[in-house]
């Protein structure tokens, strides 16, 4: 609900997706396996929904969206990484896809995460369970960039500042214009429509004023500071 509201709101131009404390995610709490454990059926379909409504808001955010890891991310915290546009982690973070441990599937996370490390790493991650550190994440493409410790919120703000100096509107119109690439070739429909959406937004207000501003050689009217 609170993603929705953000997607709504046009003062926000950047979400963070931060935690306090020692764990990022540590994965499922223990009062809430116990409860669903007695679910039934239905119940677990209502549940497992909640969960997969998040994800999806949060991967459709139009928004860009950072992951700022700074320690454990187990089962559906990999899922929320995997949902972010930009992913810092610190040095000794810690991931693990651990579903099949409890004989359980990483279901609802799996198309984020399977679109963020590949199908064939999904497939090991997610067969073994196994931990994997921050390089290893790096590597297989789920975090983009490994700092130490104490350069998690330095490095953080510093990507913050570099969104901030681009419009807005772009930034929503390269997300939107990657969910609409995926899994397409370069059949003439692909050509005719990204050529539409740059003419579009060369006319538009915000691609009007962000080459008025080049040539002019000030700053941008969304750039504030």
């Amino acid at each position: 609900e609170k993603l929705k509201k953000i997607e709504l709101n046009e003062c926000v131009r950047v979400v963070v997706l931060s935690a306090l404390g020692e764990s990022f995610s540590a994965g499922g709490d223990l009062n809430w396996m116990r409860r669903v454990a007695n679910y039934s059926q239905e119940e677990n379909v209502i549940d497992a929904m909640s969960l997969a409504e998040l994800m999806r808001t949060l991967n459709q955010l139009s928004k860009p969206t950072i992951a700022l890891v700074q320690g454990s991310a187990y089962g559906g915290g990999v899922g929320l990484v995997s949902c972010c546009d930009i992913v810092i982690a610190s040095e000794n973070s810690k991931f693990c896809l651990s579903e099949v441990k409890l004989g359980l599937i990483a279901s609802v996370i799996s198309p984020y995460v399977v679109s963020s490390i590949g199908e064939s790493q999904a497939r090991r991650y997610t067969l073994t369970g196994e931990p994997f550190d921050s390089e290893e994440a790096k590597r297989i493409g789920l975090v983009h960039e490994v700092v130490k410790s104490d350069q998690l919120l330095i490095m953080g703000d510093r990507i913050v500042s570099q969104l901030l100096k681009n419009g807005p509107k772009a930034m929503a119109g390269v997300k939107n214009l990657i969910f609409y690439l995926k899994g397409r070739g370069l059949e003439n429909e692909v050509i005719e429509e990204t050529a539409r959406r740059i003419a579009q937004v060369r006319a538009s207000d915000e691609g009007k004023e962000g080459v008025s501003a080049f040539l002019e050689k000030r700053p941008p009217s969304w750039i504030k500071f």
